[in-house]
């Protein structure tokens, strides 16, 4: 008598092998038998009509703090997702000094958007070291497994202070303090180190993330720590991640890839980059997966993560990017409730107003997008369910082409549908084609990981947690401008392949002896969600959330912690320390 049956559904095993009908048997936490009529069990779910996958991995989120407050790490939670990881880009809360806790909660709202008030409120200081961390989170309530990078950011503020906050040159004996640091957190169970490069990334006072500028021997030696442990993952945003966008030069990509491929070299471990496409080098990411193929060759490991969706903003009247945050007559109204705002700009004499050519020279800095040429070509209405590849005639300025309107009244307009409620698209990379036919192609090749999704982060512009669900509604079932992407081989994407690369080996995969979690999804019914503003972080701070139709439930370690689309009050989540064995080893 089993504990737990999953009964009679279609079976994406996360191998990669082709989806079969079949059961899953689930005994103390894990998958104890998996085939065709299995025997009887204390409890089933009927999984008929189902896709039974493996929970998914997700190796790039930013829920430092937000894991001491949520079980569920929502909107990640909402996707299917039973283990992530964060810590990523250099940023995080340990080690942290007492004087220092307000500088990184700076560095944090600065690089990833989340709301320093939040952060400010929501986190119970109860550590100083990256081990006390560790230890903090262990003791927090969790639905689903949560590891964490060393950031290279808090590492270097708290050896160097001032100097290593400003980019001052680390000495000899800083490196040898930071490598001591980062050898603890490795040994008390971080899952890598991770550092940003890009000046794209800043903190809130416009500095840029500490670590930046490092030189080699700083970064190789800190690299040493995995080495001499032998275990993690060397994690980066790296200088040339989005081309001129973020500030980085056209070819810094190609020259940090050089010391990437040394650094894995000579430590013997995984190296893991940013990778994404851009308009002044549309085709600069062949060039980058061909030198990781030749690294892979040559005995090193370098693999870029990508994101299989545009890579942006989100615009509109919910969102911190409104392109009309310069004009007067909306600054006039813009601090109303969405619905008291939506019911004024219908007033025919503020719409005149606001498109009129009164501007305000202290506006939003998003608003002068509008003053980008050919911008409009590239603002796409997002609609519900959302459009993440639509065609460049389904722009903002293919519609006023089409309807011969002037193009900022359709813009207008369109921001105004649903109560105000309507978003844009706009893909800053992923989109230099004007489809996503590049990240299909990536999604193929042996050196990339998919990634990338950012949750918890960037919370007044973006809801990219729903990464792993776009794969399974858009790739395997919706895409209609390009080939599709087998749905055993998207599985395998967010399952094996991301486990795999952080040596979390007991998961991913269902098959007797390994981990018991999984997703059980209706493919009729999946599909995301238009993200909505929600309000309710730590004092009532804002993100974009966004959730999924879909998912019956997800279980961790055979539990349900979430059911039809909700949380439960199942908390089997645990802190990840360090790679998991294979049940198979």
């Amino acid at each position: 008598m089993h504990e737990l049956i999953v009964r009679g559904g279609t079976l994406v095993d996360g191998t990669g092998a082709e989806p079969r009908e079949a059961d899953v048997a689930i005994d103390e936490g894990r998958v104890s038998e998996v085939g065709p009529g299995l025997g009887a069990a204390t409890r089933e779910i009927d999984a008929r009509g189902r896709w039974v996958t493996p929970g998914f991995v997700d190796i790039h989120t930013h829920y430092d703090a937000q894991a001491t407050w949520d079980p569920h790490l929502l909107p990640t939670g909402w996707h299917g997702v039973t283990t992530t990881v964060f810590g990523n880009c250099g940023v995080g809360f340990a080690p942290a000094a007492p004087e220092r806790r307000e500088w990184l909660i700076g560095l944090m709202e600065g690089v990833e958007d989340i709301p320093g008030s939040a952060l400010a409120e929501g986190i119970q200081w109860d550590w100083e070291t990256f081990p006390e961390y560790l230890d903090a989170l262990e003791r927090a309530p969790l639905a689903i497994d949560v590891g964490t990078h060393v950031p290279h950011g808090a590492v270097r503020a708290y050896v160097m202070g001032e100097r290593g906050a400003r980019n001052e040159p680390a000495t000899a004996e800083d490196i040898e303090r930071m490598y001591a640091i980062v050898r603890e957190g490795l040994e008390a169970g971080a899952l890598g180190f991770s550092t940003s490069r890009t000046m794209g990334h800043r903190a809130v006072d416009g500095e840029p993330v500490p670590g930046t500028f490092a030189a080699e021997d700083e970064l190789f030696g800190i690299g040493q720590a995995l080495a001499d442990t032998g275990c993690g993952v060397f994690e980066l945003a790296n200088a040339g991640t989005g081309g001129e966008v973020t500030g980085d030069g056209i070819d810094d990509a190609l020259k940090e890839i050089e010391w990437m491929h040394r650094l894995s070299a000579k430590i013997e471990r995984p190296v893991s980059f940013a990778l994404l496409q851009f308009d002044s080098r549309p085709d600069l990411w062949r060039e980058l997966l061909s030198i990781c193929e030749k690294t892979r060759k040559d005995g090193a490991q370098v693999v870029a993560q990508f994101a299989a969706r545009p890579f942006g903003i989100l615009a509109g009247h919910q969102t911190e990017a409104n392109p009309f945050l310069n004009r007067p007559a909306y600054l006039e109204i813009a601090e109303l409730p969405l619905a008291e705002r939506a019911a004024r700009l219908r007033d025919p004499s503020v719409r005149a107003r606001i498109l009129g050519p009164e501007r305000d020279a202290e506006g939003s800095g998003f608003a002068a997008l509008l003053d980008v040429p050919g911008i409009l070509w590239r603002i796409f209405p997002l609609g519900d369910p959302p459009d993440y590849e639509p065609p460049r005639e389904a722009s903002i300025a293919g519609i006023a082409e089409r309807e011969g309107r002037p193009s900022e009244e359709v813009l207008y307009d369109h921001m105004l549908r649903d109560d105000a409620r309507e978003l844009l698209l706009l893909p800053f990379f992923n989109y230099s084609n004007g489809d996503l036919e590049p990240m299909r192609e990536m999604i193929d090749h042996p050196d990339t990981v998919l990634s990338l999704g950012d949750g918890g982060a960037h919370c007044g512009l973006i809801c990219d947690a729903s990464l792993t669900t776009f794969m399974l509604s858009h790739w395997v079932k919706g895409r209609t401008r390009g080939p599709k992407i087998p749905l055993a081989q998207s599985v395998q994407r967010m399952t094996q392949h991301t486990a795999a690369l952080y040596g979390l080996l007991d998961r991913g995969v269902l098959a007797p002896g390994y981990k018991a979690d999984l997703n059980v999804i209706d493919p009729e019914r999946i599909e995301l969600r238009r993200p909505e503003m929600a309000y309710d972080l730590p004092g009532g701070a804002r993100r974009l959330l966004q959730r999924a139709d879909g998912y019956d439930c997800t279980l961790v370690s055979g539990e349900v912690v979430m059911q039809g689309g909700e949380p439960t009050d199942a908390r089997p989540g645990r802190l990840l320390r360090g790679a998991q064995k294979s049940p198979r080893a």
